[in-house]
């Protein structure tokens, strides 16, 4: 047995006597949450974590505790222990959420119920996409077109879950306010939340609350020439109010507008009339901003928030960040769809992460279901799209003492995507799939 291992460092950097016994332990701890009993098993199992790591270890280089966890991973999966592996799996993640939960830019997501991460996390771990790793070994062994098929009918399903909820209250709701941050899934979502409800049934009205924006410059300039748009008041709150009331009333109203390429509102408005039997779906980024429906009775309002909840983690073993999923989302779409370039967005970012943290986040805990907007294998599409900015945009930046906002995320965002395996192919994505809402060619018209 090989016994060179002797030290071990952990995450803090501290450098510790390597114990074998906590492998043992860590191997039978996940082995009784299934069932197991043969504490002699994860002994053997240990010894073969040990010689493995003895092979592995690098000259005059300690082992990590992560790689010690990566290797346990590793054989409980290839000794066919596969139920012991998904838990060991989920400890990891469990404990690597508490870490995160104690730094700042992750505090906000603290909104979100655990069980709902935990449902995502689950998934990713059945589906072997809970890693940059394990997504690059689907695209290689080609089971990566499966996967676009497994996400697309995961998120299908929560559609549906939402939908159940709102029959359940039928007679009573009148209003489906769907609701998230920004490039979440709102569109999409209000779309096919609306096929599954008229499946039982329901006649629906869409109302995209974006055609309600003042024009751009009603809007102040930062220093460096960009809007501020993000905030809720950037949207004509009181006319909102008033036309949802008379809507309620069964008044018709004209409802505006409004183009983002040229940032104003058109001359021409669409009639809308809300009829008995109907009901209305309202796509907003701020449709929990309380002002935003104030106007209407809350037992009358269904509310679903949308986020990219999505559990990958990176090759140091960290959760890859929603938001920027998210930016990447918006990039790609902007590009084509408003006419911002990829730069446009990434400077223009700090404000949509701003506006998130005061306007949206905090009003999570008022919603009636919580939809998970992520992807499993949009990143490697996005890299064919975005990658290709990124070393620029990370030279640019770094020297620039006003930009550093947009320099960390830059690199953030360029290391990330530099892991992961291209993806070419778009025409294994279905056309009604959540991703084409951004890289565009979708049945549904945004």
């Amino acid at each position: 047995m090989p016994d060179s291992i002797t030290k071990v460092v952990k995450r803090n950097g501290q450098v510790v006597t390597f114990d074998k016994e906590k492998v043992v332990n860590a191997i039978f701890k996940a082995a009784q949450s299934v069932g197991g009993k043969d504490r002699r098993l994860a002994e053997i199992l240990a010894d073969k974590v040990v010689h493995q790591l003895a092979l592995t270890k690098k000259p005059d280089a300690l082992p990590s505790v992560e790689e010690i966890q990566d290797i346990i991973e590793k054989e409980l999966i290839e000794a066919g222990h596969a139920k012991t592996a998904k838990a060991f799996i989920l400890y990891r993640a469990a404990h690597a959420k508490l870490r995160e939960g104690r730094e700042q830019d992750h505090a906000t997501s603290g909104n979100i119920p655990y069980k709902k991460i935990w449902q995502v996390l689950n998934w990713a771990i059945d589906h072997d996409c809970f890693s940059i790793k394990r997504i690059n070994e689907r695209i290689a062994n080609g089971t990566y077109p499966q996967l676009v098929l497994e996400a697309n009918e995961k998120y299908q399903a929560d559609v549906k879950a939402a939908a159940d909820k709102i029959l359940a209250r039928r007679g009573q709701v009148r209003i489906v306010i769907i609701a998230g941050p920004s490039s979440s899934g709102k569109t999409t979502t209000t779309i096919k939340l609306g096929e599954v409800l008229q499946q039982q049934g329901f006649e629906l009205l869409a109302m995209n609350l974006d055609n309600y924006y003042f024009d751009l410059s009603h809007h102040p300039r930062d220093e460096f020439g960009d809007y501020d748009f993000e905030t809720p008041e950037a949207l004509d709150l009181a006319l909102i109010n008033q036309h949802l009331a008379d809507l309620l009333a069964g008044k018709t109203i004209q409802m505006p507008r409004y183009n983002f390429k040229t940032g104003k509102r058109e001359e021409q408005t669409d009639p809308l009339t809300l009829k008995d039997h109907q009901i209305l779906l309202l796509d907003s980024l701020h449709g929990l901003y309380a002002p935003m429906t104030q106007s209407v009775p809350a037992e009358k309002k269904f509310k679903i928030y949308i986020e990219s909840l999505c559990q990958i983690k990176n090759h140091d073993g960290e959760f890859l960040r929603w938001t920027d999923v998210r930016l990447l989302r918006r990039m790609v779409r902007d590009s084509w769809h408003r006419s911002y370039n990829p730069k446009q967005t990434l400077e223009h970012w700090h404000y949509v992460r701003r506006s998130e943290i005061r306007h949206i986040i905090p009003f999570v805990g008022t919603v009636d279901h919580i939809i998970d907007g992520s992807l499993a294998y949009e990143l490697p599409v996005y890299k064919k799209h975005l990658f290709k900015y990124f070393p620029d945009f990370v030279k640019e930046y770094r020297e620039d003492p006003k930009r550093q906002d947009a320099y960390i995320r830059a690199k953030r965002v360029h290391d990330m995507l530099a892991a992961f395996t291209q993806w070419d192919d778009e025409s294994v994505i279905p056309k009604d799939a959540l991703i084409r809402e951004y890289i565009g060619g979708s049945i549904y018209k945004y």
